[in-house]
């Protein structure tokens, strides 16, 4: 059975107030407000890094979720990818179970969101330190739609993945 994709759009920003302004003019609504995220991802001996896969452990205001992420599918604006995710609860025993099965955490990132839907689109206003950024989750179309309601139809995509982002600004 195929796992679900993921599908996203990182798009650098420089003003993040006024894009929220401008996201819940649009029919966004606040569902989780700017607090820290720390994600970690856990690999064992570079297996999963090493065939494009990712095993993130997120916490984020009370939540902790583990997300496996399998290796992107080609595509030039967005990022595609299979995705599994699942709610966490209690994130410490989940680390003693990744250790004893042979895991380790290869890399520790931490930023501030703020988590936005409306019906079939996610918007995360990421503040990271090297920048500031909108990401889009949902469909093609539905992403599409709100570049366009945005203005941002055409603004630069970033398509580094946030640990290569992390990596390039000397942060791992």
């Amino acid at each position: 059975m195929p796992h679900p994709l993921e599908t996203e759009v990182k798009v650098p920003v420089a003003d993040l107030s006024a894009l929220r302004t401008r996201l819940l003019a649009l029919g966004f609504r606040s569902v989780v407000p700017f607090q820290d995220e720390t994600s970690v991802l856990w690999d064992r001996q570079g297996e999963l890094l090493g065939k494009g896969c990712a095993l993130r452990l997120r916490r984020y205001g009370s939540a902790t979720r583990l997300t496996w992420k399998g290796p992107k599918v080609a595509d030039a604006k967005l990022k595609i990818r299979p995705e599994l995710e699942t709610g966490v609860g209690d994130g410490q025993a989940l680390e003693g179970i990744l250790r004893e099965l042979g895991f380790a955490p290869v890399l520790s990132m931490e930023k501030r969101r703020e988590l936005l839907e409306r019906p079939g689109l996610a918007a995360c206003l990421d503040e990271a330190p090297f920048g500031t950024y909108l990401e889009l989750e949902g469909s093609a179309d539905a992403i599409q739609v709100a570049l366009v309601e945005l203005g941002l139809e055409d603004a630069p995509v970033e398509t580094r993945s946030y640990p290569a982002l992390y990596a390039a600004h000397g942060l791992v």
